[in-house]
């Protein structure tokens, strides 16, 4: 119950304090194509946004405990993440064989290698993770990881599922 009355605190101080929309910056995926952050959507669901280097442990930890209970998380829900590597110019070849190793099952990396984005949302440290609303609007932002954190997570979802 204590858990539950948090995570609603946080949704409810979250939307308050970050009702924007994604800012337009142009980053390349792992595969080198081209994608405006300001057009990131998941069809009128939720979308988690995670921000993440290959040299944090507590990303990669994070990471890896929402793979394992992504599956039933997307059909639950229909979320999807989207994975955003911070990693400088010269470590950027690092993400896919990361991604790859850890067999994490996410539709869409993307690469930050001059923080634009990262810059642009104020985000000072990672991992640092926004849920985006099915109308695009940031209703949710943590950063920090402790294990078990990603039921936070799912919580939001599945309140903005309900809505």
């Amino acid at each position: 119950m204590k858990k539950l009355f948090f995570a609603l605190f946080l949704m409810v101080a979250g939307t308050l304090a970050a009702s924007a929309q994604l800012p337009a910056v142009t980053l390349k995926t792992i595969d080198g194509k081209t994608v405006k952050t300001d057009t990131l959507h998941n069809d009128g669901k939720p979308l988690i946004i995670d921000f993440f280097a290959t040299w944090c442990k507590p990303c990669n930890r994070e990471l890896s405990a929402i793979a394992e209970v992504y599956e039933e998380w997307q059909e639950e829900t229909g979320v999807k993440l989207v994975a955003i590597s911070i990693d400088q110019a010269q470590n950027v070849h690092k993400v896919a064989p990361l991604v790859s190793e850890n067999e994490w099952p996410f539709e869409t990396i993307l690469l930050d290698p001059n923080g634009e984005l990262k810059r642009a949302l104020g985000i000072q440290m990672i991992p640092y993770t926004l849920i985006v609303d099915g109308q695009g609007k940031i209703v949710y932002k943590h950063n920090g990881y402790t294990d078990g954190a990603e039921e936070e997570l799912i919580e939001v979802v599945r309140e903005l599922v309900k809505k």
